[in-house]
């Protein structure tokens, strides 16, 4: 059934142009539109500019012209208020109200614009504390129209304030944000982290873990991210100033998003650095002046044995030396190196005392993949049995498909990419070919590490970079690498898509990949990833190589990108029939 239309109402942010709106409003002769204005809840939009970008404050009021000019006299006497801030700039304030708003469907209004705006490029800071989001309530199965159609009207007046919900829904800070509406498995788990977190710092305890584990796309990074922000939104309504809280993890694309949502949100402002890799967060705080909490999201990707700066032998336990009590998120199936590799005995340790204090969680959700159970179950079949199952038919929202070539991959990756809903579709790769960051593999007579498949190649992970111009470099910073629009001309590998979504992944499994005898085969002989298939040197002084487990991590992280589509094909001719064969 089609919704009416929103009323929006776009004025400057002034105690002037507040009046004219009020005066003009009360005269109007549209009787509806100022009885939705003056009598229903609204939702506003304050934004101004700070150099070339954006900052917004959304708010919701039964009262939206009496709330502005509260605003407005906050401004006069507190200086460091955002309110204080709009004062001789060309602020504008966006009023907007519909005939089925509610308080309920206002805060959720409320909530979903604070979600999108946090996640636009042009706006570098939102100033609400946090949103609000709501149960159920009457009319909520019309949220999703109401509040597109309010979207793409604001979008009207302003393109790079709003620029299209699909960009949005594919940015990496819209992913990670702590601003979604979590389900209800994710608000258990958050509920019981925050008040286990309460009663481990009432006691004064020292060294306690809460260890949450799931598989990929079970919503452990918005789970960690929303956690995070409502323990510091929490201790600054409690005047708890002083609490100390980080946020860790040991990707370098992640790292920028979080630092992006600090920042946006004004925790760096006001607690400096928040978020830091592993080694760092390590070296520059000591057990003996612990912070009060530590989250460390993707936990499998920490290192258990020294590496370049870091010179301990497992960076979970220095960080719980480090913190009175320490969040892990975990997913044993995404550890891809030697060096993050765990020992079961070693692993099952932090496991058993989580277990035995009650702060061991499970996420089972799947809610990246759009796939239906027979969809998973192939997969998992894949990855985990080693059997390839009879292909699942495709569905509305989720397919697998098999392709016969990499061209044909590539021209379906390319088609998709090109359309707006679908834009962020990309290749990527087992890390079967040969790649370094640092030199030019002149002495292949090629300009590119590349992907090289019989005649058809393509740049392998970031090659494309040196092709940009200095001003898009650094517009690129901000975007994790599926994001930038060059990299639709490059093949990904783990290593740059590990934690982040595709609409449509398309998978190339390279040599290392086999089929004989009726079964995969991972081939550690045939990969390039040395980080992979390297020996490790156990807590015992033995060493040993687990580079078919690891290899086989590094599948499933490739084929769980996907949210509505995994696309295949594979260099192994034996590997490539069973797989076509497994259409029919």
């Amino acid at each position: 059934m089609e919704v009416a239309n929103p009323i929006i109402r776009k004025i400057d942010d002034t105690p002037e142009s507040l009046k004219i709106f009020e005066e003009d409003l009360c005269s109007y002769s549209d009787e509806n539109v100022q009885e939705i204005i003056t009598s229903y809840p609204t939702v506003y939009i304050h934004n101004w500019k700070e150099s070339d970008e954006y900052e917004v404050y959304i708010g919701e009021s039964n009262n939206v012209i009496q709330r502005t000019r509260q605003h407005y006299e906050t401004g006069l006497y507190n200086a460091n208020s955002w309110q204080n801030r709009i004062t001789g700039k060309s602020a504008a304030l966006y009023i907007i109200g519909h005939e089925h708003f509610n308080k309920s469907m206002t805060l959720d209004v409320e909530n979903r614009l604070m979600h999108y705006m946090l996640s636009v490029p042009k706006v570098r800071k939102v100033h609400n504390l946090r949103g609000n989001p709501q149960n159920h309530y009457y009319p909520m199965e019309e949220l999703d129209r109401i509040f597109s159609k309010i979207w793409r009207g604001l979008r009207k007046d302003n393109k790079d304030l709003f620029p299209t919900e699909s960009m949005i829904h594919d940015s990496a800070i819209f992913k990670a944000s702590p601003l979604h509406k979590l389900t209800k498995e994710q608000l258990q788990a958050r509920d019981k982290i925050i008040e286990r977190v309460k009663m481990a710092l009432s006691i004064g305890a020292a060294g306690q873990l809460i260890f949450v584990e799931g598989e990929a796309g079970t919503g452990k990074t918005v789970l960690n991210s929303s956690t995070f922000y409502e323990i510091c939104c929490l201790a600054e309504e409690n005047g708890l100033d002083d609490l100390r809280c980080n946020l860790i993890i040991n990707h370098d694309e992640q790292i920028t998003v979080y630092e992006q949502i600090a920042e946006k949100l004004g925790l760096t402002d006001k607690y400096g650095e928040v978020v830091s890799k592993p080694t760092r967060f390590i070296n520059t705080h000591s057990p003996n002046n612990p912070v009060d909490i530590a989250f460390v999201d993707e936990a499998h990707l920490l290192w258990t044995q020294g590496k370049q700066s870091y010179r301990g032998d497992n960076q979970l336990q220095d960080i719980i030396e480090r913190a009175r009590v320490t969040v892990v998120m975990f997913d044993e199936n995404q550890i891809l190196t030697t060096e993050q590799f765990w020992e079961s005995q070693i692993l099952d340790k932090y496991r058993e005392e989580a277990k035995k204090n009650k702060n061991y969680i499970v996420l089972k959700n799947q809610l990246r993949m759009h796939a239906g159970k027979e969809m998973l179950n192939w997969i998992d079949g894949f990855t985990k049995r080693k059997e390839i199952l009879p292909l699942p038919k495709p569905t509305i929202d989720y397919s697998i498909r098999i392709f016969s070539s990499p061209e044909k991959l590539d021209e379906e990756i390319c088609k998709l990419a090109d359309k707006e809903e679908s834009s962020l579709s990309r290749l990527i790769a087992t890390y079967d070919w040969e790649y370094n960051a640092k030199t030019d593999p002149t002495e292949r007579l090629s300009k590119y590490w590349e992907v090289l498949i019989n005649g058809w190649h393509k740049p392998w992970n970031r090659e494309l970079e040196s092709e940009l111009s200095p001003k898009q470099k650094r517009y690129n910073k901000k975007l994790a690498w599926a994001e930038q629009k060059q990299t639709i001309g490059e093949v990904g590998s783990t290593f740059t898509i590990q934690g982040f979504d595709l609409n449509y992944a398309g998978v190339i499994l390279g040599p290392s990949v086999k089929y004989k005898d009726g079964r995969i085969v991972f081939d550690p002989d045939s990969s390039c990833n040395t980080k992979a298939v390297r020996k490790r040197t156990l807590s015992d002084g033995t060493k040993k190589k687990f580079g078919e487990e690891l290899l086989r991590h590094e599948v499933r992280v490739l084929m769980t990108r996907g949210v509505n589509g995994l696309f295949i094909y594979a260099c192994d001719e034996e590997l490539r029939k069973a797989l076509l064969a497994a259409v029919e």
